[in-house]
């Protein structure tokens, strides 16, 4: 029947779905800036960084974002940039880093 669970998301993130495999580990720090909103979150599972990091290459442009860099997305004024280990094989640890993107 495949997974019955809800989509999770991201913590500290309204519409950043959280893959599968991973976890979040600890509450996330989200910080309002005048320059925009600065979110640090992490998640952990059983996964590699290239499975990781092919879901979000292909979840977050239908989500309006759009890659600058194999980990680094832009939307909408924010940068989100994703920081992929991989501690012991078949487990990775994501953290989910959100800033204002610099201005031109």
């Amino acid at each position: 029947m495949g997974d019955a669970r809800a989509q999770d998301f991201v913590p500290g993130f309204e519409d950043m779905p959280l893959m599968f495999e991973l976890d979040a580990d600890e509450a996330p720090m989200v910080f309002d800036a005048p320059s925009g909103r600065i979110v640090e979150a992490r998640a952990s599972g059983h996964s590699s960084p290239t499975r990781v990091l092919a879901f979000y290459r292909e979840t977050l442009p239908q989500l309006g974002w759009h890659a600058t860099s194999p980990s680094t997305f832009v939307r909408e004024g924010e940068q989100l940039r994703l920081n992929i280990t991989e501690p012991k094989s078949g487990e990775v640890d994501v953290r989910f880093s959100l800033m204002p993107s610099a201005r031109p």
